[in-house]
């Protein structure tokens, strides 16, 4: 694993000067702004500082290099996370939005403080080995470096689940020398998870069409928060025509909630009651951009309840429709193993997962999309409306992971 810092004046730069040395595989670890200091801030601009990764098999293929060229910004969207080379492929993945220096350097820190952590208990069991005679019955000593270990157990206690743990630690053991060091196991440790936890997918619209969104999920997860943010978010910020329809009857104060967030961004709104009444309101928001749909939050030990819920959505072709599973981060893992286990028949779902300002473990986030294999999309962290949710951050997921909870 090869870890370098790049500096330019703006972040495209520095990650371009990243690519051109390291390569497409490259992996963006770490943004930050560098400001002069002393006198020199009066006279030079403060600068991007990129820290990158890669691995040393993925730069040796990297022989012949190509010419690379900063695409024009008319030839992507501003709030595009992806940067492109001269054919059109994407290089390395980062989110502009959700980067934030004093976040980054938060987060770092505790990159930094595990490392130490590690450094300092190896250190340790290296002055008790000396102290300690061999015995000739000793089995014999790991392959792996010491702290390896240490790792392990700073994930687990991360609630990252064991055997994903186990998954990623086997596949990059054999990339361990006798000499590695702390810093290059961790960043090889930090790529898996990234590569594991995938590209973030949110709702997508397409010009001259409407989409229908589902959000599902049990009782108490916040849905109908997170669909006023994401109807706040659709209709201030991509000045998208949004609609909004609850079939959820049973509580009259989820219709009413979501009625109130309707005047205040001044949106349709409509309750239904049956796969007919869907189509209906399909004809009727016929010239909108997107239509949000709140389901009951029902039980997912109830069978009949969750049919209801499928038989509206399967009224609705396939490529009309995107379906969200909400999740709470706080609810156990044991639990949400078998809420996604009422959910498998329908597959082609992503995860939003809410109230990550409740808790200090996020390794959740990482079992469920490896056990459902769906993709991720938001996270919400408090109950500000149109605030409080983003698209979720894997790289800082990835860092909390390893740095620990302090």
């Amino acid at each position: 694993m090869i870890i370098k810092k790049f500096q330019a004046g703006t972040e495209t730069e520095a990650i371009m000067l990243a690519k051109e040395e390291l390569g497409k595989d490259a992996i963006v670890m770490n943004i930050k702004t560098v400001s002069p200091k002393g006198i020199y801030k009066l006279f030079k601009k403060a600068s991007v500082e990129v820290t990158a990764a890669v691995d040393d098999s993925a730069l040796q293929q990297t022989a012949v290099k190509k010419e690379f060229t900063i695409p024009d910004k008319s030839s992507y969207k501003s709030n595009s996370n992806l940067i492109y080379d001269k054919s059109g492929s994407t290089f390395l993945s980062i989110d502009k939005e959700n980067v934030e220096d004093n976040n980054a350097l938060a987060i770092e820190k505790k990159l930094n403080s595990l490392q130490d952590l590690l450094e300092k208990q190896l250190n340790e069991k290296r002055q008790e080995e000396k102290e300690v005679k061999t015995a000739p019955e000793k089995k014999e000593e790991d392959k792996n470096p010491p702290y390896v270990q240490l790792i392990y157990n700073q994930l687990v206690r991360n609630e990252m689940d064991e055997k994903y743990v186990n998954q990623i630690l086997s596949e990059i053991e054999g990339k361990f020398k006798k000499d590695i060091s702390i810093d290059n196991v961790l960043a090889n440790v930090y790529q898996k998870i990234i590569l594991k936890l995938g590209q973030p997918k949110t709702i997508e619209l397409t010009e001259g069409k409407t989409k229908l969104v589902f959000f599902i999920g049990p009782t108490g997860v916040g849905k109908t928060t997170t669909i006023a943010k994401i109807a706040s978010n659709l209709k201030l910020n991509r000045k998208a025509k949004v609609a909004l329809l609850t079939s959820d009857t049973y509580r009259i104060a989820a219709v009413e909630q979501l009625r109130t967030y309707a005047n205040i961004l001044g949106v349709p709104m409509k309750v239904i009651y049956t796969e007919e009444e869907i189509k209906e309101a399909r004809e009727e928001f016929g010239d909108y951009d997107v239509i949000l749909i709140d389901t009951a939050g029902r039980s997912h030990k109830n069978r009949e309840q969750r049919d209801d819920i499928e038989k509206l959505m399967n009224s609705v072709e396939d490529e009309e429709k995107e379906i969200y599973l909400v999740l709470s981060a706080t609810t156990k893992y044991k639990d949400l193993i078998r809420i996604t286990e009422c959910y498998s028949e329908i597959t082609n779902y992503r995860l939003i997962f809410t109230k990550l300002d409740e808790t200090i473990s996020v390794g959740n986030i990482f079992n469920i999309k490896m056990l459902t294999s769906a993709d991720l999309s938001y996270a919400t962290y408090g109950q500000n409306v149109p605030d409080d949710i983003r698209k979720i951050d894997t790289q800082e997921t990835a860092k909390k992971l390893l740095g620990g909870n302090d």
